[in-house]
C-alpha cells in the first residue's frame, strides 16, 4: 500500500513518506521516542490527543433515518401515496395490503444493511487484546487500546501485531501477512530502512492484524487506530458506495412510473376541467388511475423471486446475504478476482525436484526430504510441502545432529549416516547456497568442479525458474569423517550443489474451464493480485487464460483517476496492488459503466469487495472479507460462481416479466380509461372497479417467481434497462388501448348498452386480455414453444376465474356489475383472441425497442406543459 496522510491521527508530527522508508534513528526523532520507550505522562497525553488504538467507527444512522431514506425512494413513495389515497377513498383493504408489502420490504432491507455493519466488529475481533510495552524503561502489559505512537512493543511467535510499526531489533522474525497482502509465504522481517513504497515489500515494517510466525522483535509504533492500514480498510468498508446496478434500476423504474402516473393524472384532470370542470367524481377517477398504475405487488414479487433465487443458489453452495445482490450477480459483466484461493489452491506444493542440468532428479527429492524430516526448529510451510509430496526416509538413514535454520545463514543442515557413510545435507536459498559450493553433482552422480561457466549456467537456470513464479530451495551435500558427530555453520562450506526443489501455489484444475464458462456467458475476468508479475503471468500461462495488458501497483499510483478510468477496460492483469488500489480499480470499472463483481478472501480484499456492485467471498475467507461480501461461496471455485450467475439471470428475468407486464398492462388500461373519459358521457369504470381490476391482475402474477427463464436470457449479462421497459410499455400499452377503444365502439355503437352493462363488459375484456397476455409476453419465444410453470398458470387462470365470477354473477352487484348477454360475451371473446394474436406478432419488436432518453425529454416536456395549463385553468376557476 502506498502511503497516505490520514487525517484520523492528530499528533503534531507525521511522516512525509511511508514510515518504513525511514531509518530507525529518523523514526525515533519524528515520533519523539527512544529505545527505552515513552514516559507514562507523555503516553497519556498522546492518548488524549490521538484517541485509543481502536478501529474508528463512524456514528451509524438511526433506524428512523435509515427507514426515511428508503421511504424517499420514488417507487416506495408512489406506493405509500397510493395507499394513502386508497385509505382516503375508503378502500382499506388496498391500504393495508400496500402498507404491509412496503413495510416488509423496508424491514428486510434494514436487516441486510445491519449485516454489512458487522464488518467493523469483525475487524475489532481480529486484533490483539494486550501487548508487552516499554514504559518508563520497564516492560508492562497494557491493553492494546492504550498503545500510542512512539511506544516500543515486544513481540514473539504467536503474537498478533497490535499497531503499525517499524522493526527496531529482531531475531529470526517471520510474519504472516497473507490476509493483508495475499502472499502465501511467511514474510521475513529485518531492521533497516526500505526504499520501496509498497506495503508488500516493506521488510522492516509490521502491520496491525497480522501475526508473528517465528522469532521475536521489538517494534516502534508508527501508526495507531484509524491511521493504520487496518483502520483504513475498516473506513473503506463503512464508506457508502454508489448505488448498485439493482438499486439504480429500481430508482429509474420508480421515476418512470412516477412520470407515467403524473402524465395520465394531469391529462385526465385537464380534460375533465376543460369539459365539465373539476368534480369530486372526476378527481376520484384520476386518483383511481394513479393507484391503478402503481405496481403494488412489485416489492413482494421482487422479494419472493429473490428469496427463491437465494434458496436455489444455496443448493449450489452459494449463500446470499443481500437479496438484491442476486440481480447484480446476473448483471455482472466484469469479475475481478484475487489469485489465491480462487484460481489457485491457496497452499504451497512441491512442484518438482531438479538436478543441476534442469531435469527431474530423484536424489534431490530424497535429500531435501531428509533435511525437512530431521531438521529441528520451526517447520515452515515449505517443509510441510516437502513432507506431503515425498516418501519418508527409509530406516537405513540415521539422524546424528542438525543446525536449524536462521536468518543470517538462511539455510538448515542435518548430519545423517547411511551404511557407515556420514554426510551433511543442507537446504536453503538457492543463490546463497550456491555461493557455499565448490562442486556440482551431475545427472549420472559424478562430481565436477564448479567452474565460472557452470556457475553462470546454474544462475541462468535459477533465474528462469524464478521468472516462472516458482519459489526455489537449493540442496547441497558434503561428506564428513565417520567420527564427526556435530554439524554447524563451519561445515556448510566446500559443498557439492545437487539441485533445487521448486514450490508453487498450484493452480486449480477447474480454473481454466470455469473462466471459459464465465467468458462464454459474457463475463470478462480480470486478476487483481498482490503477488509479483512473474507469479501472475506464469499462472495465466499455465491456465491458458486469455488475458491482455498488465499494470503494477507503482504504475497505478502514478495514474490519475481519469487515466486509470481509460486504462482499466484494456487491462486484465493487475499485480503488486495494495488494498486501496484494488478499490480504485473496481470503482474505475464501475465508472466505465461495467457491472462489477469482486471475489476475494483476505483483509486486503475487503475494500474492493465493498466497492463492487456485488461483493463475493468464500467460506474459508477472513471474517472481514465475509462480512463485507454480499454473496459467499461455500466452495472457492469459479464453477460455483458461474452457476450463481445463471441463477441471478433467471431471477432477473422473472422480475422483468412482472415489470414489463405490470407497466405495459396498467399503462394501457389507464390510458384507455383516460381516453374514454374524453368521449363517453360517463366514467368507463368506477374507482372501485378499477381497484378490483388492479388487485386481481396483481394476484394473477404471484406465480411469476416460480417461472423458468429462456435460455437466451441466461446467455448474457442482464441488467435494468428502463429505456427497454419504456419501449415495451409504449408499444404493448397502446396496443391494448386500441383494442379497448374497439371494445368501446362495439359496445356504444353496435350494442348501444347502458353504462352498467358497458362497465361490466369492458371490465371482462380488460381483465381477460391483461391476464391471458401474460402467457405471451413471459417469453421471447412463440408462446406455444415455452410452457409456463404450473404455479403461474394456476395463479393467472385462477385470477381470471375469480374476475369472471365477480363480473358475471350476482356476487359482483356490490361493485356495480350486471349480467351480460351471450352476444356481447362472444364479441369480447373475439376481440380478446385478436388482441392476443396482435400481441404475439408485435412482441419481438416490443422486446427490443428502447427509445433513448424519451422518458426524460418527451414525458418531462409534456408534464411541464400540462402542469402549466392545469394551473392556469384552476386559477381561472
Amino acid at each position: 500500500m502506498t502511503y497516505h496522510d490520514r487525517s484520523a491521527s492528530k499528533t503534531e508530527r507525521r511522516f512525509s513518506t511511508p514510515f518504513w522508508t525511514h531509518s530507525i534513528e529518523t523514526a525515533f526523532s519524528e515520533l519523539r521516542s527512544g529505545a527505552s520507550g515513552l514516559r507514562s505522562d507523555d503516553a497519556a497525553h498522546r492518548l488524549s490527543v490521538d484517541g485509543p488504538n481502536l478501529v474508528s467507527v463512524k456514528l451509524q444512522r438511526s433506524l428512523a433515518m435509515k427507514a426515511l431514506r428508503r421511504v424517499a425512494e420514488p417507487l416506495t413513495a408512489i406506493l405509500l401515496l397510493s395507499a394513502a389515497v386508497s385509505g382516503w377513498a375508503g378502500d382499506w383493504q388496498s391500504f393495508f395490503i400496500i402498507v404491509l408489502i412496503v413495510t416488509l420490504s423496508i424491514v428486510l432491507d434494514l436487516y441486510q444493511e445491519r449485516e454489512a455493519e458487522t464488518a467493523i466488529e469483525a475487524l475489532k475481533k481480529s486484533v490483539a487484546v494486550t501487548a508487552s510495552v516499554l514504559r518508563d524503561g520497564h516492560v508492562v502489559e497494557l491493553p492494546v487500546k492504550d498503545i500510542v505512537r512512539g511506544d516500543i512493543v515486544q513481540l514473539r511467535a504467536g503474537d498478533l501485531v497490535p499497531a503499525d510499526g517499524i522493526v527496531v531489533t529482531c531475531r529470526n522474525l517471520m510474519a504472516n501477512e497473507a490476509s493483508l497482502t495475499g502472499e502465501p509465504y511467511p514474510c521475513e522481517k529485518k531492521a533497516g530502512p526500505c526504499a520501496s513504497l509498497l506495503l508488500a515489500e516493506a521488510h522492516n515494517a509490521l502491520f496491525a492484524g497480522t501475526s508473528i510466525v517465528s522469532g521475536e522483535a521489538t517494534m516502534l509504533v508508527a501508526e495507531t487506530g484509524a491511521a493504520t492500514t487496518f483502520g483504513a480498510i475498516a473506513a473503506s468498508v463503512q464508506a457508502r458506495e454508489p448505488m448498485t446496478a439493482f438499486e439504480r434500476g429500481l430508482h429509474r423504474l420508480g421515476m418512470l412510473i412516477l412520470r407515467l402516473t403524473a402524465f395520465l393524472v394531469l391529462f385526465v384532470l385537464l380534460t375533465q376541467l376543460a369539459r365539465h370542470g373539476l368534480s369530486l367524481e372526476s378527481f376520484m377517477f384520476a386518483v383511481a388511475l394513479a393507484v391503478g398504475l402503481t405496481p403494488e405487488l412489485l416489492p413482494m414479487i421482487m422479494t419472493v423471486t429473490l428469496a427463491r433465487g437465494a434458496l436455489r443458489m444455496a443448493k449450489r453452495k452459494v449463500v446470499v446475504k443481500r437479496l438484491s445482490a442476486i440481480h447484480d450477480l446476473g448483471a455482472m459483466n466484469v469479475l475481478c478476482t484475487d489469485k489465491t484461493g480462487t484460481l489457485t489452491e491457496a497452499k504451497i506444493a512441491l512442484v518438482e525436484s531438479i538436478g543441476t542440468d534442469g531435469a527431474r532428479n530423484d536424489k534431490v527429492a530424497t535429500l531435501i526430504r531428509l533435511n525437512s524430516q530431521f531438521a529441528s526448529g520451526t517447520r515452515s510451510n515449505l517443509d510441510d510441502a516437502v513432507i506431503a509430496a515425498t516418501q519418508a526416509a527409509d530406516a537405513k538413514w540415521v539422524y546424528i545432529d542438525d543446525a536449524p535454520f536462521d536468518f543470517e545463514r538462511r539455510r538448515a543442515s542435518v548430519l545423517v549416516e547411511r551404511d557407515g557413510r556420514r554426510q551433511v545435507v543442507t537446504k536453503g536459498a538457492a543463490e546463497l547456497l550456491l555461493a557455499q559450493c565448490t562442486s556440482i553433482e551431475a545427472a549420472d552422480g559424478t562430481v565436477e568442479p564448479l567452474t565460472d561457466e557452470r556457475r553462470g549456467a546454474l544462475q541462468t537456470l535459477l533465474d528462469s525458474k524464478g521468472e516462472e513464479g516458482l519459489r526455489l530451495l537449493g540442496v547441497a551435500r558434503r561428506d564428513v569423517p565417520p567420527a564427526c558427530s556435530k554439524v554447524g555453520p563451519d561445515d556448510e562450506t566446500d559443498m557439492t550443489f545437487v539441485g533445487c526443489a521448486s514450490f508453487l501455489d498450484p493452480p486449480k484444475s477447474s480454473a481454466t474451464e470455469a473462466v471459459a464458462k464465465l467468458m462464454n456467458v459474457g463475463v470478462a475476468v480480470k486478476i487483481i493480485s498482490g503477488d509479483a508479475a512473474p507469479v501472475v503471468l506464469n499462472l495465466v500461462k499455465i491456465l491458458r487464460l486469455p488475458a491482455q495488458g498488465l499494470l503494477t501497483g507503482d504504475e497505478i499510483s502514478a495514474l490519475s483517476d481519469a487515466a486509470l478510468l481509460d486504462a482499466v477496460s484494456k487491462v486484465d492483469l493487475f499485480v503488486r496492488v495494495s488494498p486501496d488500489q484494488k478499490g480504485r480499480i473496481v470503482r474505475a470499472l464501475r465508472n466505465r459503466g461495467f457491472t462489477v463483481g469482486f471475489l476475494g478472501d483476505g483483509i486486503n480484499d475487503a475494500t474492493a469487495i465493498h466497492a463492487a456492485d456485488v461483493g463475493l467471498s468464500v467460506e474459508g475467507g477472513t471474517d472481514v472479507a465475509r462480512d463485507a461480501a454480499d454473496i459467499i461461496l461455500l466452495q472457492p471455485d469459479l464453477n460455483v460462481l458461474a452457476d450463481g450467475v445463471a441463477e441471478g439471470r433467471r431471477t432477473y428475468a422473472n422480475i422483468m416479466k412482472y415489470v414489463r407486464m405490470g407497466t405495459s398492462s396498467n399503462f394501457g388500461n389507464m390510458l384507455s380509461m383516460a381516453l374514454a373519459s374524453l368521449i363517453l358521457p360517463f366514467l368507463p369504470l368506477t374507482p372501485l372497479q378499477i381497484l378490483i381490476n388492479n388487485l386481481l391482475y396483481d394476484f394473477s402474477e404471484i406465480g411469476i417467481p416460480f417461472d423458468e427463464a429462456d435460455e437466451q436470457a441466461l446467455s448474457r449479462p442482464q441488467a435494468w434497462d428502463i429505456n427497454s421497459v419504456l419501449g415495451f410499455t409504449l408499444i404493448m400499452g397502446p396496443l391494448s388501448s386500441i383494442f379497448d377503444l374497439g371494445t368501446f365502439f362495439v359496445l356504444s355503437n353496435v350494442f348501444k348498452v347502458d353504462p352498467e352493462t358497458f362497465r361490466t363488459a369492458w371490465f371482462v375484456e380488460s381483465i381477460a386480455t391483461q391476464i391471458l397476455v401474460i402467457f405471451i409476453i413471459r417469453t421471447a419465444k412463440p408462446f406455444w414453444a415455452s410452457r409456463p410453470n404450473a404455479v403461474l398458470a394456476a395463479s393467472s387462470l385462477g385470477a381470471l376465474a375469480i374476475a369472471l365470477i365477480i363480473a358475471l354473477t350476482p356476487v359482483g352487484h356490490f361493485a356495480g356489475f350486471v349480467s351480460l348477454p351471450a352476444s356481447i360475451l362472444a364479441a369480447i371473446v373475439g376481440i380478446t383472441i385478436c388482441y392476443l394474436a396482435a400481441a404475439e406478432m408485435l412482441k419481438p419488436f416490443a422486446l427490443h425497442w428502447a427509445p433513448k432518453g424519451l422518458q426524460y425529454s418527451a414525458f418531462g416536456g409534456a408534464l411541464r406543459a400540462a402542469r402549466g395549463r392545469l394551473g392556469a385553468g384552476w386559477g381561472a376557476k
